[in-house]
């Protein structure tokens, strides 16, 4: 890569995002408390708002000071066992308070947090904790049937069971047989004494968080606290956050992901405010805590907030507070017609948009469309538009075969330079060296940066369609199928042709309605003159075979699952 190329490149892209950035957002970061760990925020707040709500959970709220008292007791429990700087302790945890004391009280002693799916079962849980190296596990009682299959394989010496309603307001302990070896109750850890004060490294590795494992088995990618630290500051400058004690979020995607652990972990004791835990989505409990807490920001599928708006208690709900909610279109995907359904509900202080762009290996938030929603131009801008990226992060759109910066307008890969991007692959070298070149990440994520300097998303390059080599990316011919009234869901997956090379194929499910196909739902449509109606919208090339289903098969994370839908594509072209 050219640099000085390159650094004209960026200089001109950062003079149109300056332009593009909502007025008075800040270009850069800004640290509320200065550049200190993420545990010394919660003391710093446990010193100066003693009494306010850290964490709220289950009908229990959790003070700064007992949160703070908390995170001493369990690092000093930790330190007893043997855990020293650089060890790697496991949370096995879902959405609990006590994730949260666990991963304060690791950082606390320059341990290395490891975030384990309490989904998972054996054979994934045995990977990540082999690979980790972790010696120490904190779980659940319940969790621990899975983890005693793997005990005979996996480095594990020592575990730290909870219940999960141990820091709710019903305060039921793990069912734990006394004296079981190797196994501590929760309850002995936080009543020990605090651990030895360690003065904090912010660029020591501090996090393994493990990635999806779509290309293989998930890789453990390296993050600090600083970090952590960036990501939190940055996201808040770049929407207008300050350390108020206002950012209250309402936090049920799980805190194992990097996006719950920013949202539900590290902005709320940050920037001194609340994190409101919901163990699991709950529509009635989920409008229900946002009036009581006067929450000022979620994050939820689509459908998520469809749920809120057919409550029939909606209409009574106060969600004067709720200034910055926030969609993830993983099935259902965001449009205007849900925006201003949602808005004149809600109120025209709440406007519905997607999060953020980002992935584990930048610790997610790299780029907002935040304060861009005038006239929908986010919802109606190719798809996926990202918006400026946040203060300190370069994004550039470059050639996957030269390396070079392309042309505003041009599909190329998406590269990002910011004080967050991983330090690298836990013990893969050679993985690192794939992604990480002079100092920027290749996503292999398609993109293009509009003359506005704002990032557009066009999804994984192992995802495109070549037809007669034309690039055809699902994410676009999703977003265009979607603006059809009748269209409730599209996924777009690839089939082999004979002529073609590929050609996409769309799997479709319909709005309520008048019936289409025989049992289907569908407002008057059929599969034929859904493709009728595509000639009109979209390229002849891009123009999919399209089969109407009643239901997708998912993943448990929420996400359609599109390699089982590969095989039925392939039937569908094969079968005419």
């Amino acid at each position: 890569m050219d640099r000085e190329k390159l650094e004209h490149y960026l200089r001109d892209l950062r003079t149109r995002q300056d332009v593009t950035r909502p007025p008075g957002l800040p270009a850069e970061v800004h640290y509320p408390l200065g550049e200190i760990g993420i545990p010394e925020h919660v003391a710093h707040w446990a010193r100066t708002e003693p009494d306010r709500p850290a964490i709220v959970f289950e009908g229990r709220s959790t003070s700064y000071a007992e949160l703070d008292a908390l995170i001493g007791a369990v690092s000093g429990w930790l330190h007893d066992t043997g855990v020293r700087p650089g060890d790697r302790v496991a949370v096995h945890l879902p959405n609990t308070p006590q994730f949260i004391v666990a991963m304060m009280a690791i950082l606390r002693l320059g341990a290395v947090h490891v975030p384990v799916n309490p989904m998972f079962q054996a054979a994934e849980l045995a990977h990540e904790l082999t690979d980790s190296g972790a010696e120490v596990v904190v779980t659940l009682d319940r969790l621990l049937p899975v983890l005693d299959q793997v005990l005979d394989r996996v480095p594990v010496r020592q575990i730290l069971v909870t219940g999960a309603d141990e820091m709710a307001a019903a305060a039921t302990g793990p069912e734990l047989p006394a004296g079981t070896p190797g196994r501590t109750a929760w309850s002995t850890a936080a009543a020990h004494a605090p651990a030895p004060a360690h003065p904090t490294d912010l660029d020591a590795l501090a996090a393994l968080n493990y990635t999806g494992g779509t290309t293989g088995l998930p890789k453990g990618c390296e993050h600090t606290q600083r970090h952590m630290l960036y990501t939190t500051a940055s996201s808040a400058s770049a929407m207008g956050r300050g350390a108020d004690g206002g950012f209250i979020a309402l936090c049920y995607i799980p805190v194992f992901w990097i996006a719950g652990e920013n949202l539900g972990v590290l902005s709320p004791l940050v920037l001194g405010g609340t994190s409101v835990l919901m163990p699991r989505w709950d529509p009635g409990a989920a409008l229900d805590l946002l009036g009581r807490h006067r929450v000022s920001t979620m994050v939820g599928t689509v459908e998520n907030y469809l749920e809120l708006l057919e409550r029939p208690e909606f209409a009574d709900a106060d969600l004067s507070a709720l200034d910055d909610p926030m969609a993830v279109s993983f099935v259902r995907k965001l449009s205007p017609e849900v925006r201003h359904r949602w808005q004149s509900a809600a109120g025209a202080h709440s406007v519905l948009r997607e999060g953020a762009y980002g992935m584990t290996e930048t610790h997610t938030f790299d780029a907002t469309p935040y304060g861009l929603a005038k006239d929908d131009r986010d919802l109606l801008a190719e798809p996926v538009f990202c918006g400026v990226p946040v203060p300190g992060t370069d994004i550039a759109v470059v050639s996957f075969e030269t390396g070079e910066p392309l042309p505003l307008g041009e599909v190329g890969e998406i590269v990002v330079r910011s004080p967050s991007v991983m330090t690298g692959y836990w013990r893969n070298p050679e993985a690192t060296a794939a992604q990480l070149r002079d100092g920027w990440l290749h996503t292999g994520d398609n993109g293009r940066i509009g003359e506005d300097g704002s990032l557009r998303y066009l999804g994984r390059d192992k995802d495109m369609i070549k037809v007669k080599g034309m690039s055809v990316f699902p994410a676009e011919v999703e977003l265009l199928l979607t603006r059809h009234p009748g269209v409730r869901t599209a996924a777009v997956v690839p089939s082999p042709h004979p002529e073609k090379g590929q050609v996409p194929v769309a799997f479709v499910s319909l709005e309520p309605g008048e019936p289409g196909e025989p049992g289907e739902p569908g407002a008057g449509l059929t599969a034929e003159g859904l493709e009728s109606w595509a000639r009109s919208a979209m390229a002849a090339y891009k123009v999919p075979k399209v089969r109407i289903v009643g239901e997708f098969p998912m993943t448990t994370t929420g996400k359609i699952r599109k390699v089982e839908l590969v095989e039925r594509a392939r039937e569908i072209v094969d079968g005419g």
